[in-house]
């Protein structure tokens, strides 16, 4: 039986799962506070900006409507296992369980740092796929280490300048919240600097394996647009 419906990447299927699974680590990976030299950072700094890598690679090869759908399964994914985390934190532990502090830290996440996550997410990332997209149109597909470098700046610097005044304002000093603010979005960006070689690579071998590099005339960049792909 012939079926006209679309069919699913494999590529794609495993770099938005692997999407999901940074977004998800990084939550729990950012109730650790780590030392980068004199710089004090969250554990989610490991991990997140790979979903930005990720994200430019799908932007890169299949264009802004996938990144598109893959933000937003991120972000459902993401807020489900929050939910989840919330729902188990909140139901009474075992007489014998005496490990609720720690279970508390990792997955007791406080409303305003959620609320605070999510909306920067959702920014960040899409004026992550946003800016590269244009900039792929405006160089005609030139320039891809450029276009990975500037994207990440705009959406990292987005995230961070809304979710350190939303999550932390009146909790660390306020002199210190521009310091945080401009160490997120150097250091991520010298991570992907630091990875732009593999991600070249990659993206060279996804586009050559899937025959596809998409350029986004036309498209509606409505973020809502969720199914239009």
């Amino acid at each position: 039986m012939n079926s006209n419906k679309p069919k699913v990447s494999v590529l794609l299927m495993l770099l938005s799962t692997l999407f999901c699974v940074c977004l998800i680590a990084a939550n729990v990976l950012e109730t650790k506070q780590i030392s980068v030299g004199p710089v004090s950072l969250t554990g989610g700094l490991i991990v997140f900006p790979v979903s930005y890598i990720i994200n430019d690679c799908v932007c890169e090869v299949w264009g802004y409507a996938k990144a598109r759908l893959l933000i937003w399964m991120g972000f459902a994914m993401n807020f489900f296992f929050v939910l989840l985390g919330a729902l188990c934190d909140w139901i009474p532990g075992a007489s014998y369980w005496d490990n609720d502090a720690g279970f508390h830290a990792v997955f007791g996440l406080a409303p305003r740092i959620a609320a605070a996550s999510f909306v920067a997410f959702l920014a960040g990332s899409f004026v992550n796929a946003y800016v590269m997209s244009r900039m792929k149109l405006h160089s005609q597909g030139k320039h891809f280490s450029l276009r990975a470098i500037v994207s990440t700046v705009a959406g990292e610097g987005i995230d961070s300048l809304l979710f350190f005044p939303l999550a932390l304002w009146g909790v660390v000093p306020t002199d210190e919240l521009p310091v945080l603010m401009l160490w997120q979005v150097v250091l991520k960006t010298l991570y992907e600097m630091v990875a732009l070689p593999l991600t070249i690579r990659v993206v060279r071998r996804v586009k050559r394996y899937e025959g596809e590099d998409a350029y986004d005339e036309g498209v509606d960049y409505g973020v809502m647009k969720i199914f239009n792909i």
